[in-house]
């Protein structure tokens, strides 16, 4: 009996969402719990995996728009069909008890079965998901030098791909040329979004932008001196997006107008901190949420950013990874920007942006010293927070990451607490 692969639903009041790759061809065998398929909605894009083993018969082609719900594929189902395909992929052919024949192209065939003999050895001991061994065995990566590239993982499609751009990188192209040519393809339901979401910001806030720059030496030494016991003791090493994330929630409670928001009528202040961390993903620009950002530690803060790093690059966040946020910090210096105005984030009042450190020269107690700086820029709705307001943010927040012992003491001086002055 066909078994139906339907559109689930991603999330409230999305009705509608974009087929953005099929994973698998036409006809292809498939396996239970083998991602078939990738979907774009309007908040994130996920995989559909398939139901059962079985032969797969497509019903939407990439770039269209279907209703959450609608059928995309059939699974007719093949179990013997397919665990003969896999044992004639995984296992060396069984020698003929007849007689043989010997030809010229024997040894070209004896060494590509010795190959096929080796690999199959490697993918054996090699922990990685159907559609992984799929890619590996279609571009012959040696299952060996994965195991050794991720130690302990089990590999997915994308760290397969990842490996392979390291391996063999692209040719470079020119992006022009003499022919006058051009490509159309149809905006994703993600980026279709991302474009009404801020042409809306532009419109509908009162936005403005205060900039500022930190002496980043103490947050560096800090850095560079505890980050590798810190990471033998949590397993990452100590980020500066996890060290401005923390100034970031002590800041808030000296000025919790930062961290409100207008909805109709009312200002909502809350009273609590769900920090949201602009990342770059292969398909746009997506912001995962740390919850009660104000309750965790520097190692609890830097843990979450590794995981929604990590799950943006494959592609695997969730709506509910996306949803709410009070206020929200991006960082364009990976990109090496010097300065910019980041935008902001609805309904949020504000957004940090942190920038390249640069070495460049500083007065420093009325002597000229070179030192890494790094620009920064707050951007708010300036219907919701005072100029007062957002330059005192700011300036609290330099003052935390210049003397990132503060942060121990909820961002009063260590000696005056010491002292108790």
């Amino acid at each position: 009996m066909a078994i139906e692969i339907r559109v689930p639903s991603p999330g409230e009041s999305i009705t509608q969402v974009q087929l953005a790759k099929w994973l698998v061809g036409e006809g292809e065998l498939v396996e239970k719990d083998q991602e078939v398929v990738e979907i774009d909605s309007d908040k994130a894009s996920f995989p559909i995996a398939s139901p059962e083993d079985g032969i797969i018969r497509l019903k939407s082609a990439e770039g269209d728009t279907i209703s959450v719900g609608a059928v995309i594929a059939i699974i007719e189902p093949s179990a013997t069909g397919h665990a003969a395909a896999i044992k004639q992929h995984a296992s060396p052919a069984v020698k003929s008890s007849g007689p043989s024949f010997k030809s010229e192209a024997e040894p070209a065939v004896t060494k590509e079965k010795e190959t096929n003999s080796t690999a199959a050895a490697g993918q054996d001991v090699l922990h990685a998901s159907p559609l992984a061994r799929k890619i590996i065995e279609e571009e012959g990566v040696k299952a060996i030098e994965l195991a050794k590239a991720f130690p302990g993982k089990k590999i997915t499609r994308s760290d397969v791909e990842d490996f392979i751009k390291g391996r063999k990188p692209d040719a470079p192209s020119s992006a022009f040329s003499s022919i006058r040519k051009e490509e159309r393809k149809k905006l994703s339901t993600l980026r279709l979004k991302l474009a009404e979401r801020l042409v809306a910001v532009k419109n509908q806030t009162a936005m403005l932008t205060t900039f500022n720059e930190i002496n980043m030496t103490a947050a560096l030494k800090l850095k560079d001196t505890y980050s590798e016991v810190f990471k033998q003791k949590y397993g990452v090493g100590i980020g500066l997006m996890s060290l401005f994330a923390k100034a970031v929630t002590i800041a808030l409670q000296d000025f919790p107008q930062v961290n409100s928001m207008i909805d109709g009528e009312e200002l909502v202040s809350p009273g609590y901190v769900d920090i949201g961390i602009a990342v770059s993903a292969p398909k746009g620009l997506v912001v995962p949420v740390i919850r009660n950002a104000e309750a965790l530690s520097l190692a609890g803060l830097e843990i979450k950013v590794k995981e929604y790093a990590v799950k943006a690059r494959d592609g695997k966040l969730s709506i509910d990874d996306m949803k709410g946020g009070t206020f929200t910090i991006t960082n364009g210096g990976v990109f090496g920007s010097l300065m910019s105005t980041p935008i902001l984030n609805p309904p949020q009042s504000a957004i940090l942006g942190m920038h390249k450190i640069m070495d460049r020269p500083i007065a420093v107690e009325r002597q000229v010293i070179v030192a890494p700086m790094m620009y920064v820029a707050l951007s708010y709705d300036h219907r919701v927070i005072d100029g007062k307001d957002s330059v005192g943010f700011l300036i609290k927040v330099k003052e935390l990451v210049e003397d990132p012992l503060k942060m121990l003491t909820m961002g009063e001086d260590p000696v005056t607490l010491l002292l108790d002055l």
